[in-house]
């Protein structure tokens, strides 16, 4: 397929209808993300070229994971939209993400399906051994890999895959949504939209992730930067400070002030709190064991009193109060 770029329809006066599928527990952000940028897009354009309608299995109110929720109306068999996004939902393995029906009753009318994070996720564990290069969001690859080893997720933003795209989701749900509108209105519309969204660069498909790719932070500092990539490349079996400002080419002093001018703590903390941050996901959103979490994240000893001190609370403790949560829900209108 062409680079979503490039390929632009120059008829104006049509308005492109994108359907937006969610499921309980969907990602706010992502549903934020799309309807944003085509609001923008919608007012700065003489003739608005944009549509979306919220849909659902059954229809009804559906309640975002932070509890704000949206008017939907159900699936039907013969969808006549132009774009279909499915929103993550924060479980991979969540059976309402990417049904295969629902995948082929857009394709088959020639609807491009975008599946964003744990939607994307989904698709590929159905995919198998054929889902290759496909792109999730690293987080998601990360669990996808301690399930199956086999296992391997392209970094990129997003991976066509005929007409369904796999996308990393979150906030890079823009750059998505950017790049479809740019098939439709002019480039100046387009750098008016991002600038309005103040989305300074308008990011391709093939940009990588961060923490997901070549880079994995941007600290201004190459050394620093390099270490940080280490460490997340050695997170089952740490490395020595020793050996990490070998490898970076900095003595041990040189590299823990480095660490202190711009984290404000050592090498050996910030490398631990990475560690313990991919033991809380693993905890979340994994099976595993707590001992096997350990293990994954570079603890064989004393994990639990580890993680308490890092998070006021043990590993089965937060396992105990992943379901729990409160608060006022907050509606939001239903624009389609």
């Amino acid at each position: 397929m062409n680079d979503p770029t490039t390929t632009r329809t120059t008829d104006e006066s049509r308005v492109f209808q994108i359907d937006i599928i969610v499921a309980d527990g969907f990602v706010l952000l992502e549903v934020a993300a799309i309807v944003d940028a085509l609001r923008v897009a919608n007012r700065i354009a003489a003739q608005p070229q944009f549509s979306w309608t919220y849909r659902s299995a059954k229809g009804g109110m559906i309640e975002s994971r932070c509890e704000a929720f949206v008017k939907s109306d159900p699936f039907v068999d013969r969808p006549t939209a132009d774009y279909a996004f499915v929103i993550g939902n924060s479980d991979p393995d969540c059976p309402a993400l990417s049904p295969p029906a629902l995948i082929s009753a857009y394709t088959y009318r020639g609807a491009q399906v975008f599946l964003l994070a744990e939607a994307a996720s989904r698709y590929i564990k159905d995919r198998g051994g054929s889902a290759q290069h496909l792109s999730t969001h690293w987080e998601n690859s990360a669990q996808m890999r301690e399930r199956s080893s086999l296992f391997e997720a392209d970094s990129t933003l997003a991976s066509e895959d005929g007409l369904v795209v796999t996308c990393a989701g979150m906030g890079a749900t823009v750059d998505v949504v950017l790049a479809v509108m740019g098939r439709h209105i002019s480039s100046a519309s387009l750098v008016t939209v991002a600038n309005v969204l103040l989305h300074d660069r308008i990011r391709d498909f093939s940009t990588r992730q961060p923490f997901g790719g070549a880079h994995s932070s941007s600290t201004g500092d190459a050394d620093l930067d390099r270490c940080i990539q280490i460490m997340q490349n050695n997170i089952e079996e740490p490395l020595a400070i020793s050996e990490l400002s070998r490898r970076v080419g900095l003595s041990a002093r040189s590299l823990e002030r480095r660490f202190r001018a711009d984290f404000g703590t050592t090498p050996n903390n910030f490398y631990r709190e990475i560690r313990l941050s991919k033991a809380n996901n693993l905890l979340l959103n994994t099976s595993l064991s707590v001992g096997e979490v350990g293990l994954a994240c570079g603890f064989p000893n004393g994990f639990s009193s580890l993680y308490k001190s890092q998070f006021g609370l043990t590993p089965l403790a937060l396992r105990k109060r992943r379901g729990a949560g409160g608060g006022q829900k907050v509606p939001i209108a239903n624009d389609g």
